[in-house]
């Protein structure tokens, strides 16, 4: 059955299914694909976070997936927008090394609202987010194959295309926190990108 809400629809910091390798965006509840693979490379065996004071999203579109790597399966939502600016991102990923400890490698772009990080063909696919979302025309229950606002089905994915799916013109998020597997990107503009490397722990959030 197909659930349709038309304006501007907002939920306050939900937690849902989302994105990026350096990135970030959302959804609302998602159902996963039976033996979906949503990325046509292997991912690693570890997530990483992500924050960001705001994202905006035009041409959006999500449906349930799984990431498959050497550890095993990861259910997902499986994020894409046309285009996509970002403020103020940060990522970071925490690797064990045997004997040494922890070792956490921190990336941080698109400080300045002047020079935002920019995306176009964004792809995200994360299992935990939380944020304050808007969602503008937005349609709930779509089937992914016949969902055209967005970028469509990423190609490589396994994704059923009658399986659930929402999609949007536009989407704004803010103050986000989520957990991630895979980005990819046709373009990915990382103004003001400074990285640093530390030992123990230190996450974006």
């Amino acid at each position: 059955m197909k659930s349709v809400t038309r304006g501007g629809t907002r939920w306050k910091r939900f937690a849902v299914v989302m994105v990026p390798s350096v990135a970030a965006t959302a959804a609302i509840g998602v159902a996963l694909s039976q033996g979906a693979l949503a990325a046509s490379f292997s991912v690693s065996g570890q997530s990483f976070k992500v924050t960001a004071d705001s994202l905006d999203g035009q041409g959006f579109v999500q449906y349930g997936a799984v990431d498959s790597g050497k550890t095993g399966n990861h259910p997902v939502a499986v994020v894409g927008m046309k285009t996509a600016t970002i403020n103020n991102l940060c990522q970071s990923v925490v690797v064990p090394v045997p004997v040494f400890g922890d070792v956490s490698m921190k990336l941080s772009a698109g400080a300045q609202k002047s020079a935002p990080v920019e995306a176009k063909s964004l792809y995200i696919d994360a299992d935990d987010l939380k944020a304050d979302a808007t969602f503008k025309n937005i349609d709930i229950g779509v089937a992914a194959g016949d969902a055209k606002k967005g970028p469509g089905i990423h190609q490589g994915d396994k994704a059923d295309p009658n399986a659930f799916a929402q999609q949007a013109d536009s989407v704004h998020f803010e103050n986000v926190q989520q957990r991630a597997w895979a980005t990819t990107a046709g373009t990915f503009k990382l103004s003001g990108l400074k990285m640093k490397v530390q030992k123990g722990k230190h996450e974006c959030y």
